[in-house]
C-alpha cells in the first residue's frame, strides 16, 4: 500500500512540474522586444553628414513698395521666402541692397528696372559681403523683373567668386516661374555647381505663409534639407 501511495506521488510530483515548465516556455519575455523596437538607429546618412558640416548662406535681393495686385507692402515676397529657408537650414542671411534704392512706386520701378535690362546695366549696390569663402552652399534669392534677374542682383554676383561652392536659385514672381534665370546665375557664378530652383509667386509669399512655408520645405527636402 505504502509502495503505490509512493508510486502515486512521484507521479502527481512530476506532472506538476511538467505544466510549471510549458508555461514558463509559453510565455514571451516582453520587455527585451518592447526595448528593441524603441532604439532609434544613430544617422549614417551621408546626406545628414553633409548638412550638419556644411556652412550655408542665403543671399537675397527684395524690394519693398507698392507691389502690383497686392498693394504696399513692408517686407519684401523675396525676403519672406529667405528667412524661410535660412529657418529651415541654419543659414546666415545677406540682403544685397541697391547704392540707389528703386522707387516705391510701382510703374517707376518696372520703367527703371526695363532700361536696365535693355542697355544690360550694372547698377551698383550698397555693400558687399566681406566673408564669402567661409560658405560651401549659397541660395540666391531675387524676384523676377522683365522675365530676367535684376541687374543689381547681376552686378553683385559678378563681383564675387562663387567657383567651387554649391549655388541654389529662388525667386519670387507674377506668373513667369524661374524663367530661364537659373542660366543667368550659372553664367554669373563660374566654377560653382548650380542646383535645381524654386519658384513662388509673390503674392502667394505675401499672403500664404501656410502654403509658402509648405513649397519651401518640399523643395529642400528634395534637396536633402
Amino acid at each position: 500500500m505504502k509502495k503505490i501511495l509512493f508510486l502515486l506521488l512521484m507521479i502527481f510530483t512530476i506532472s506538476g512540474c511538467g505544466g510549471e515548465s510549458q508555461d514558463s516556455q509559453n510565455k514571451t519575455p516582453a520587455e527585451p522586444e518592447k526595448k528593441s523596437v524603441e532604439e532609434k538607429p544613430a544617422p549614417t546618412s551621408s546626406t545628414d553628414k553633409m548638412t550638419a558640416d556644411e556652412k550655408i548662406l542665403v543671399v537675397y535681393f527684395s524690394r519693398t513698395g507698392e507691389e502690383y495686385n497686392i498693394g504696399t507692402i513692408t517686407k519684401g515676397n523675396t525676403a519672406i521666402v529667405a528667412e524661410m529657408i535660412a529657418q529651415r537650414t541654419g543659414a546666415d542671411t545677406f540682403e544685397v541692397k541697391a547704392a540707389v534704392p528703386y522707387p516705391d512706386e510701382y510703374e517707376p520701378c518696372t520703367e527703371i528696372a526695363k532700361q536696365e535690362l535693355e542697355e544690360n546695366a550694372r547698377p551698383a549696390f550698397e555693400k558687399n559681403i566681406d566673408n564669402l569663402a567661409q560658405y560651401d552652399t549659397i541660395f540666391i534669392g531675387y524676384p523676377i523683373w522683365w522675365s530676367a534677374v535684376p541687374r543689381v542682383m547681376m552686378t553683385f554676383l559678378e563681383a564675387n567668386d562663387f567657383a567651387g561652392k554649391k549655388i541654389i536659385p529662388f525667386c519670387t514672381h507674377g506668373g513667369s516661374g524661374l524663367a530661364g534665370t537659373e542660366r543667368e546665375i550659372a553664367d554669373a557664378c563660374k566654377g560653382a555647381e548650380i542646383k535645381s530652383g524654386l519658384a513662388i509667386v509673390g503674392k502667394t509669399a505675401q499672403k500664404d505663409s501656410t502654403a509658402t512655408q509648405k513649397d519651401v520645405d518640399d523643395w529642400l527636402k528634395t534637396l536633402g534639407y
